[in-house]
């Protein structure tokens, strides 16, 4: 399969190349420049994080209760193993690569001190993470992996009871206020000093527990399009209201983060604020007559299919092509630098995708084709029939 010519939903590619446009510039600024080099997009850009989360949370819900509705109707076996399989086939190649390039390249790393292995082989080491450790932008990645885990095996815990639906809803809100909650509780026993610094990236920033907001938010608009379809079908109906809402509302929230991102009232409801723009956003991207779908951004599609390859390699990258382009007399503040550096990451991610993940998800594909058992089982026959 060709991931850049299959269908694709052209919303969803551009909502994710403006995640992995924001995530660059926001590193780009802590990074490389130690300004905002790219404007008021470097500041608000490590919100790019976040809807990464979203996306994440729809698109891996839909596939988890759409395999579960299909179990329920008889017609297909979901399987947690070939979930599992599927994500960890997606997932672990760049990064194990990209680690690998950590801890066997000293000059990859620099001077940044590497956390043990084993909390990044274990997707931990988001907890307690000290921020300026080596490849500490891997920790967006754990907390993804640890909902990969835990979703599903929750999904099929909570079909497994009476009144499966109320409860899911219930859990999706409690998960949101639960992270309220303890945010609130973690930023009231800091000191002044500790908000904004390592202390509150250690404790909340990072912290798996304190951010699953947007993923939750993902899920939910999963959950709707499974389970209530006469409701989905009126809110895909006005993919331009929702655009218009979305966009104003996270125009809002990113105003309100930018003045304020440390304080009480952001810590607490930021994070819900941004899922809800998201969940907003992604609703317009998935309703067929919204201009988000309808208008196919030039590059996006590239740009989002090598997103996750772009996300582990443009930081270390940019970090040592800073003092050469600066040999040459181009800061990092200059437009020669910033164009080379943004071209760099490019090609970087695409090389990652290309030689590394593509061939691994050609494997899985032919192997694990699909979550579901019974399904997988079909298309082999098919496959074997046309042999």
């Amino acid at each position: 399969m060709n991931y850049l010519t299959s269908s694709r939903n052209a919303g969803l590619d551009t909502l994710r190349a403006l995640a992995i446009v924001l995530v660059f510039a926001n590193h780009y600024m802590i990074f490389v420049s130690g300004s905002p080099a790219f404007g008021w997009l470097s500041e608000i850009g490590w919100a790019g994080v976040d809807l990464f989360f979203a996306l994440s949370g729809y698109l891996i819900g839909n596939q988890i209760l759409a395999g579960i509705r299909q179990r329920q109707a008889g017609t297909a076996r979901f399987s947690l193993a070939r979930f599992y399989a599927r994500r960890l086939l997606r997932t672990l190649p760049n990064f194990y690569l990209v680690l690998a390039l950590y801890a066997c390249w000293p000059i990859w790393r620099g001077a940044a001190e590497l956390p043990p292995l084993w909390k990044f082989l274990t997707f931990t080491q988001n907890i307690h993470l000290k921020p300026g450790t080596a490849f500490s932008h891997a920790w967006s990645l754990c907390v993804e992996e640890q909902f990969y885990f835990l979703l599903p095996a929750l999904a099929l815990l909570i079909a497994a009871v009476r009144k499966p639906l109320l409860w899911a809803w219930l859990a999706a809100a409690g998960t949101v206020a639960a992270g309220m909650a303890l945010r609130s509780h973690l930023w009231s026993g800091m000191t002044p000093e500790q908000l904004g610094g390592g202390h509150y990236y250690t404790l909340i920033y990072y912290a798996s527990w304190c951010r699953f907001d947007e993923l939750i938010f993902g899920v939910a608009l999963a959950l709707l399009k499974n389970y209530h379809a006469g409701l989905w079908a009126r809110a895909t109906a006005h993919g331009h209201v929702t655009l218009a809402a979305g966009s104003a509302l996270l125009a809002l929230s990113w105003r309100l983060l930018l003045d304020d991102h440390y304080g009480y009232a952001m810590t607490v409801y930021g994070y819900p604020l941004l899922g809800l723009s998201y969940s907003l956003l992604l609703l317009a991207a998935l309703s067929p007559a919204s201009l988000l779908q309808r208008w196919r951004v030039p590059g996006a599609a590239s740009i989002a299919v090598w997103s996750y390859a772009i996300y582990l390699t443009h930081k270390q990258l940019c970090i040592l092509l800073r003092a050469p382009l600066a040999g040459q007399g181009w800061a990092a503040e200059s437009w020669q630098a910033m164009a080379i550096m943004s071209a760099a990451s490019l090609v970087a991610g695409w090389l990652l995708y290309a030689l590394v993940e593509t061939p691994f998800m050609k494997l899985r594909d032919r192997y694990v084709p699909s979550n579901c058992a019974d399904a997988a089982s079909s298309s082999r026959s098919r496959q074997t029939a046309t042999a």
